[in-house]
């Protein structure tokens, strides 16, 4: 694992390196999740932590169509009934 030493700057910001940024392909504007893990802070991503979401939930999703054309079109039946 890389380290390097950084500061907290005004208003609690945390300065990321800039080899780090490159590294994890973040640029200016980028959102990224921050977890507290004990005393540990681990910085992510937001797209990393969506591709892994999806690829758990790959195993559920219909091998054809859409889920959502199927959602709307159980609701616009459910609808129809009431």
């Amino acid at each position: 694992m890389a380290a390097a030493k950084g500061k907290i700057v005004e208003g609690g910001r945390v300065i990321l390196p800039a080899a780090f940024r490159k590294l994890m392909g973040l640029q200016k504007g980028d959102t990224v999740l921050i977890e507290l893990h004990g005393e540990e802070v681990r910085i992510r991503p937001a797209r990393s932590a969506l591709r892994r979401l999806q690829e758990k939930l790959r195993d559920y999703a219909p091998e054809s169509g859409s889920v959502a054309d199927e959602l709307i079109a159980e609701r616009r039946q459910e609808a129809t009934k009431e």
